[in-house]
């Protein structure tokens, strides 16, 4: 795939010095990247016409950009590139469709897309790549409201098209950050309905540990900035006063790098024409590109559950022969639990729990996490 054909070089980041993540990053015109080598791969959206009300975020990849290159590099090895902004279709649903294209070649060689800018419709398009996978996966959205109404802008509307695409491929969606009073009760009664997942902003406030498991379920991350905070994050149209702090958004980022099964994010809605005069909210999203790529470099789980890297745990439940069967991780002390299907296209799943996911079960319940999952195949 000639990948020069679908993006333009961003803005020259000026007077980088060698000890900045952006001087090891390579740029699509360099002559020596081998895109195959890389790890990761930055993607710039300049697309606006998913919305109305936030107009502007067609200028906020390249200010992004900025504050990521100037951050300070660890002692990691980076690879990683930076494809530049993708070229915008003659429609909306162009742009989509280029921005799949290119996910699911990236895809193909085993490299991770990290999209900054545009609406938050446009994870669609990144959604849809992972048809060509033709396995079940998990998406994880980090947004204070669900965008399912039924008419409106684009970026109002899409979770609808991503939760009834068809061919289905979706196993699991997930929803973190929401503020009950700007959620209509009776989406998140069909999302219940789905056995899927949502987690309030005030659960995460308690810790956002609570949300780790989350998290490492997921396979593809998109976040929409309006989950953060306005006094932390102003240059958005839907700020809201309450809402994530740009900390707690930064460990989400520093979970979803050490997820394994993590293999595209995408960040979205900053319109850098509502930041302030410091580019604050730019400057909090490159942290959170920051952390991912440092939480991406410490991976440390395999995923091999049956090698001697996982301690394994059977529960047994009283008066019945019922068990559970958890996995906890002898370097990461992370726990999963095995849950069985027994079908065709997918006959188990180890999926990502708490210590007191199994700690419930030694009491003798089910963990809610098990039974949602229980019930999405039935």
């Amino acid at each position: 795939m000639n990948l020069k054909l679908f993006f333009k070089a961003p803005k020259t980041v000026e007077a980088l010095k060698p000890s900045t993540i952006g001087a090891s990053i390579k740029s699509l015109t360099d002559e020596s990247l081998d895109i195959a080598q890389t790890d990761i791969a930055i993607i710039g959206l300049t697309e606006d016409r998913g919305t109305e009300a936030n107009l502007g975020v067609s200028e906020g990849a390249d200010i992004i950009r900025d504050k990521f290159y100037r951050l300070k590099k660890s002692a990691v090895n980076y690879r990683i590139a930076d494809l530049g902004n993708l070229q915008n279709g003659e429609s909306l649903a162009d742009t989509v469709a280029r921005l799949r294209e290119v996910c699911e070649f990236l895809f193909s060689i085993k490299v991770t897309p990290l999209i900054i800018g545009g609406t938050h419709d446009l994870s669609l398009g990144q959604y849809y790549a992972y048809e060509s996978k033709k396995d079940l996966i998990s998406v994880l959205n980090i947004d204070a409201r669900l965008d399912v109404e039924h008419e409106g802008d684009a970026n109002e509307t899409f979770l609808s098209d991503l939760i009834t695409h068809q061919p289905n491929y979706l196993f699991s969606y997930n929803h973190l950050a929401h503020q009950s009073y700007l959620v209509d009760a009776e989406a998140l009664a069909a999302l219940d309905k789905l056995y899927f997942e949502a987690v309030r902003l005030g659960d995460i406030r308690e810790g956002v540990q609570k949300a780790e498991p989350i998290i490492r379920m997921a396979n593809m991350c998109t976040f929409d900035i309006s989950a953060i905070r306005s006094a932390d994050a102003p240059a958005n149209a839907n700020a809201e006063p309450f809402g994530l702090t740009g900390e707690e958004a930064c460990q989400i980022m520093w979970y979803a790098g050490m997820n394994e099964k993590m293999s595209s994010v995408s960040i979205s809605e900053y319109n850098p024409t509502l930041d302030d005069q410091h580019e604050k909210t730019a400057a909090i999203i490159g942290t959170m590109l920051w952390y991912f790529v440092e939480g991406y470099y410490h991976r440390k789980d395999t995923g091999q559950f049956n090698s001697d890297q996982y301690t394994k745990y059977t529960v047994s439940f009283e008066g019945t022969e019922d068990t559970m069967t958890f996995y906890k991780s002898n370097r990461s002390e992370k726990w999963w639990m095995l849950v069985t299907y027994g079908e065709k296209h997918m006959d188990r799943a180890y999926l990502p729990c708490s210590y007191e996911d199994y700690t419930a079960a030694t009491h003798g319940e089910f963990p809610d996490r098990w039974i949602r999952a229980q019930g999405k195949l039935i």
